[in-house]
């Protein structure tokens, strides 16, 4: 018989949903069911599915903008005959991003009858916009389409009231349920199985892959891949970048010059030294007063990690690498679980976590080796007061005088305060869940967006205004919050701070009278001077360090040349590679040349020597001397080469390439050499 299905909304010790939108009108899915469309396919009563929708699900408005595909879907054509789940979500938001993992599990597990749409319907004004989805799409790799929901209508027709919300839909069209917060595999994964096996037999299941056009295939890579947050160390004269998607921690000089990597940059949850320890997103970061060791959080592994900087190590101290349900009880560290650990601050023997996965502040005593809970119920919401009675929202930046740990708390576009040791909160900046903006001035009418990233200075708090791409000042006394640098628009630009633009700033710490920022939807690292205000790019040196652990991430370019016609005999075989105007070859990055003739008795090496090339800053052509027979071969190439912008080294690219070359070995002609060219490409902009 046919059941319609209906995931409950998931509640336990905190909401695991992000906050509730506006009330929006008309839609709505009630128990389960899309109101009858017009558009109804009919099904056969004789057909009987044990998780079947008995309405049809409304299909896309036209006109709304799609990422990862190259037209607008369908959910009555395009996607008939595939199961399809829709998540809404926003990308601000930490439940959403607990929900896309378990996305990619499923898309795994059933790659040719599963489809997942993903639809942003964004809280924020900035998180409408379509380059930040696109940005958000590449920094979560989500490899599905996804549809700019702006103006909620597919949100006001599905009835969704939360973030993320997710919706089943069979693949005959029609609506099944819905399931609001995370647990999102472990709720749909038994019914999207017998949906699949008995779908399948029905032979109702269209195993042709969609079309994808993902946004990844035309992203360039970048030294730095959305650095996260940074840490200045005045005393050490040293630099921590949290390059989050590299997935590992450089270390430079405050200058730019870069001494070392924490890190393999592969995904994962590995101790060890620091080419083979793993990491997944870290960002905070927090450095013993000795110097001697960084203590990083572990972002989507959901730990916290500690590197040894004498010893070149890397160990896990806190989480166990799945994410919290419950709350800590002054259990040791490696017995806690961590729900997405976004900043750190240490004092003393105490380090203040910023448990944004949870809305808490928690604290690691490093001596007891014990976790508790500093101040927060575990709702979400701006509620001030003593601990357990305190609200927040998704904290993620930490910074001190000393005495008041101050802090983010983004998704109420708040700035807070806490005693270091604990005690009642206050908000100093911010009133609401959604209540946001760009407005300068006093506290309950100033306003920010999504702000990430504070630091102490001086009695005034530098904050990144997120969402505004701005940076604030904030007096926390007077209870005043102004523009300092910015001009609000997206972009690349240095100068004076009425002319400077970033991108999503989200980290700030201060050193030698400098601000050091993480522009991280710019992948760079900025500096502004804290008496004129000035910004500058820190332009980062030694770049061969990084790129030894950077895996480009590009499928390698393939390449069959034409038929070449060569004499017998002596001649030479040459390699010319040549780059776009206004581009080098990287001075760090090292150019590497190996090849091949399929068939070795046509074509070899006239001499001893190695069929390879390595050096940086490779100089063309490159010969090698060759010995030829009559008959037929092909030569088989691959290369790696690191090349640059002329005037701009922190945009870099890193190209694969494969050249296949067919060679006829004939008498008659004169031709002895054989010559391989290949231009590089540009920058796509």
């Amino acid at each position: 018989m046919k059941k319609s299905f209906l995931a409950v909304i998931v509640t336990a010790l905190f909401l695991a949903a992000c906050g509730s939108a506006p009330q929006l009108e008309s839609g709505v899915i009630e128990n389960g069911e899309v109101p009858q469309s017009e558009s109804t396919p009919e099904v056969s009563d004789n057909t009987e599915f044990t998780f079947a929708g008995t309405a049809a699900a409304p299909d896309f408005p036209a006109g709304l903008e799609w990422l990862n595909v190259d037209r607008p879907l369908s959910i009555s054509q395009d996607l008939r005959g595939k199961i399809v789940l829709l998540d809404f979500w926003t990308l601000g938001c930490i439940n959403c991003i607990h929900v896309i993992p378990d996305l990619k599990r499923l898309e795994a597990e059933y790659p040719d009858s599963l489809v997942v749409i993903g639809v942003h319907s964004a809280k924020f004004e900035t998180e409408g916009q379509l380059e930040s989805i696109r940005q958000a799409v590449l920094r979560y790799e989500v490899e599905h389409p996804v549809v700019n929901d702006n103006q909620f209508q597919v949100w006001q027709t599905f009835g969704a009231r939360a973030w993320p919300t997710l919706f089943l839909i069979d693949p005959n069209g029609n609506a099944i349920g819905y399931h609001a917060g995370e647990g999102v595999y472990e709720i749909f994964q038994p019914v999207i199985d017998v949906m699949d096996k008995e779908f399948r037999e029905a032979d109702l299941i269209d195993e042709r892959p969609l079309e994808l056009v993902l946004e990844s295939q035309t992203a360039a890579p970048t030294v730095l891949s959305f650095p996260g947050k940074v840490l200045a160390d005045e005393a050490g004269e040293r630099l921590f970048i949290a390059d989050s998607n590299h997935n590992r921690i450089l270390i430079s000089t405050l200058d730019g010059e870069l001494l070392q990597v924490i890190g393999s940059g592969v995904e994962g949850f590995d101790d060890g030294d620091f080419s083979s320890a793993s990491f997944l997103r870290p960002q905070g970061m927090a450095l013993s007063e000795d110097g001697k060791l960084l203590y990083i959080a572990d972002l989507e592994n959901h730990a916290i990690r500690l590197a040894d900087l004498e010893n070149e190590s890397v160990t896990t101290i806190a989480g166990t690498g799945e994410q919290a349900y419950q709350y800590p009880s002054g259990g040791a560290g490696l017995e806690t679980a961590l729900s997405s650990p976004w900043d750190i601050l240490l004092d003393g023997n105490n380090l203040h976590i910023a448990m944004s996965g949870l809305h808490q502040l928690w604290v690691l005593d490093l001596e007891k080796d014990a976790v508790d809970i500093l101040s927060g119920s575990g709702r979400e919401g701006i509620d001030d007061g003593p601990p357990e009675q305190t609200s927040l929202s998704q904290p993620s930046g930490f910074t001190t005088d000393g005495e008041t740990l101050y802090f983010t708390d983004p998704e109420s576009s708040a700035i807070r305060q806490i005693p270091l040791e604990g005690g009642d909160m206050e908000t100093i900046i911010g009133t609401g869940l959604f209540d946001f903006g760009d407005v300068d001035g006093n506290y309950p009418t100033a306003l920010l967006q999504h702000a990430l990233g504070i630091a102490y200075y001086e009695g005034k708090l530098y904050v990144a205004d997120t969402y505004n791409h701005k940076l604030k000042v904030i007096d926390p006394i007077e209870k005043s919050s102004q523009t300092w640098s910015g001009t609000g628009q997206i972009g690349w630009v240095d100068g004076m701070p009425d002319a400077a633009q970033y991108a999503e700033p989200s980290g700030l710490s201060i050193a030698n009278g400098k601000l050091y920022i993480a522009d991280t939807n710019n992948h760079l690292i900025r500096v502004a001077d804290l008496e004129s205000g000035e910004v500058t790019t820190l332009r980062l040196s030694n770049l061969g360090i990084a790129m030894q652990t950077q895996s480009t991430g590009l499928e390698a370019e393939q390449v069959s040349g034409d038929v070449q016609q060569v004499a017998s005999g002596d001649g030479l075989l040459r390699f010319i590679f040549t780059v776009p105007e206004d581009y080098k070859f990287n001075d760090f990055g090292p150019f590497t040349l190996t090849w091949e003739a399929v068939d070795g008795e046509i074509l070899s090496l006239s001499s001893e020597g190695e069929q390879s090339y390595q050096q940086v800053g490779p100089e063309f052509p490159i010969e090698f001397p060759i010995l030829l027979s009559a008959g037929e071969t092909t030569i088989h190439a691959e290369a790696t080469v690191f090349y640059c912008e002329a005037e701009n080294e922190e945009f870099c690219l890193v190209q694969d390439v494969v050249l296949d070359i067919p060679i006829e070995v004939i008498d008659g002609v004169e031709a002895g050499d054989i010559e391989v060219s290949y231009e590089l490409p540009a920058l796509e902009q």
